[in-house]
């Protein structure tokens, strides 16, 4: 018996089918496989724009294989509009209700599977989350990436135009040129180009194994993506038919897959977050010591922004996901007997892929860009659990300075805007986690002011909130304790001295041990942000980010 026999099988069903025929299914549609298409869509920017488009192909796979799809949208924030404002509060928290939207729906309705259309930042951790949690035959899709902009004959993106908000705002850069970048930045549908949050995730869809091989690289406006949207359907059904679930895909070896790929490529510190929580709904255990471990031995290989030159379309270019794969699967750093969506193992996929690479997207292996892994674990009193250093976007490894301490993101863009931030400073930004921001948000508008005062290989951030996948500089985020739950970074005054030390995995407040116990007692819990609402709720659900920021 299928699954969906329990809602749309047998007399007691009439009234059930009867809703279903008002749209125009007939009775062989409601005996096939009834398969949801999960599209993260909205017209709130372009990211996702072209989702529901997408989903009319992934339809068209499923009926080839005499499925029955039906559309569902889930909701979507996109990031480069949230911001710097309030609004950010909810890009992580959009993580969780995409996972239960899914959830709600599919069950709800009693589908047999489903096909996950993702695209922005939060949407594929939030697809995956769903399949882990759900265990039922599923597959992801990333919608993909837009174009690169052009200025002045240079390829952008839109990490590069956030950057340009503090050069303008610093007389650095002329209104003219400013607007010229501004018009450029972002030409097409697609999530933003470099290798930010969405492309990262994207790559984690097919190295987990998720996705189909080569699914996640083609631009939004390549005819390639409405291809595979369309395979994604027919796969989709084999995977009913064979009953493969997403447990029988993620295993302990596939994460460490991931976050391989993840050091070697230099992407976005979210991806920590993002991998925890992945794994948590799918009973894996994974914590920050794998991430730690993993990256003192893996290479950064990928040359792509923010910290290098190039962006997504260019990966699609040479071979997309799968080339990094098979280089770093023919060097003994993945594992290729995991299992994946199309039945196959990763070594069974990537049999046939050549590596064409002329040594500038992904170098050759024995001449890195860096010998370890892009982002680092750092542990120390200021963070016991753990904290994020994506070293790869960094010139500066070692920095000793003042704290600048401030209890907002607001606080500090205006600090730094009114010339109070000094080279040599150490910024600390606190109550901006998980719980005390509440959720979490990104600092990229800060951070993006730091670089535009050039003040962004001298000056260190730290903050119990997250950054962009496009932020580069010394900057340190996802400590933990946070300070709403009473880590260190809570009692921090200014001038204390802070050291962060990314060679020895270090990060430490330098205050005599008596003086903190003292600033200890004396600090107190201050109360939830908000009284009402999402925001209420999730700060009171919320686990560590340490944890992956997961509601429990």
């Amino acid at each position: 018996m299928k699954r969906s026999d329990l809602t749309y099988s047998g007399p007691e069903r009439a009234p059930n089918r009867a809703f279903m025929k008002a749209m125009g299914l007939n009775d062989n549609d409601l005996k096939n496989y009834m398969v949801g298409v999960a599209a993260a869509w909205n017209e709130a920017g372009p990211c996702n724009i072209h989702v529901l488009s997408l989903a009319n192909h992934t339809k068209e796979g499923i009926r080839s294989m005499e499925g029955t799809p039906r559309v569902f949208t889930t909701p979507v924030v996109i990031d480069g509009i949230a911001m710097g404002t309030e609004g950010m509060k909810y890009s992580l928290v959009s993580r969780e209700l995409i996972a239960n939207t899914v959830e709600l729906t599919v069950n709800a309705h009693g589908y047999d599977g489903f096909a996950a259309l993702s695209g922005c930042d939060k949407t594929s951790p939030g697809m995956m989350m769903a399949m882990a949690r759900m265990n039922i035959p599923s597959i992801v899709m990333y919608s993909g990436t837009t174009l690169p902009g052009y200025y002045k004959g240079k390829r952008i993106a839109v990490g590069d135009l956030f950057e340009a908000v503090g050069a303008y705002m610093n007389n650095t850069m002329t209104l003219q040129d400013f607007k010229l970048m501004e018009e450029n930045a972002v030409p097409t549908a697609g999530a933003c180009g470099g290798l930010y949050t969405a492309n990262t995730m994207a790559m984690m869809t097919e190295v987990l194994g998720l996705a189909l091989p080569g699914s996640a690289s083609p631009p939004a406006v390549d005819g390639a993506k409405q291809k595979f949207a369309y395979k994604t359907g027919e796969a989709v059904m084999q995977l009913i038919e064979t009953g493969l679930k997403p447990r029988d895909i993620l295993t302990q070896e596939s994460f460490y897959n991931a976050i391989t790929v993840l050091m070697a490529s230099g992407g976005s510190t979210n991806a920590v977050l993002h991998l925890l929580a992945i794994a948590h709904e799918a009973k894996i255990k994974l914590d920050l010591d794998d991430f730690d471990r993993i990256s003192r031995k893996v290479p950064e290989i990928v040359n792509m922004k923010p910290s290098g030159e190039y962006v997504m379309a260019d990966l699609n270019n040479i071979g997309g996901v799968p080339v990094l794969m098979k280089v770093l699967m023919d060097h003994g750093l993945i594992d290729g007997d995991q299992l994946t969506v199309t039945g196959k193992t990763v070594k069974e996929n990537l049999k046939d892929i050549k590596i064409y690479t002329t040594g500038d997207v992904i170098s050759d292996f024995d001449k890195p860009y860096k010998p370890d892994g892009g982002i680092s674990i750092l542990k120390g009193n200021l963070a016991t659990e753990g904290g994020v250093f994506k070293t790869s976007a960094s010139k500066v490894k070692y920095h000793k300075g003042p704290a600048k301490v401030f209890n907002s993101e607001e606080e500090t863009f205006k600090a730094i805007k009114d010339k109070k931030i000094k080279a040599g400073d150490t910024v600390v930004i606190r109550y901006e986690g998980p719980k005390g921001g509440p959720g979490m948000r990104e600092m990229l508008s800060v951070t993006s002011e730091l670089i535009g005062e050039g003040l962004g290989d001298s000056v260190a951030l730290i903050t119990d909130g997250r950054f962009s996948g496009a932020t580069r500089g010394i900057m340190v985020g996802h400590i933990a304790p946070e300070a709403m739950d009473g880590g260190l970074i809570a009692i921090v005054k200014d001038g204390d001295m802070i050291e962060i030390d990314a060679p020895n995995r270090k990060i430490n407040l330098l205050v005599d041990e008596n003086e903190i116990t003292r600033r200890m007692k004396e600090w107190k819990k201050p109360p939830l942000r908000y009284e009402t609402g999402l925001l209420n709720q999730y700060a009171k659900l919320v686990a560590s980010s340490s944890k992956g920021a997961v509601m429990q």
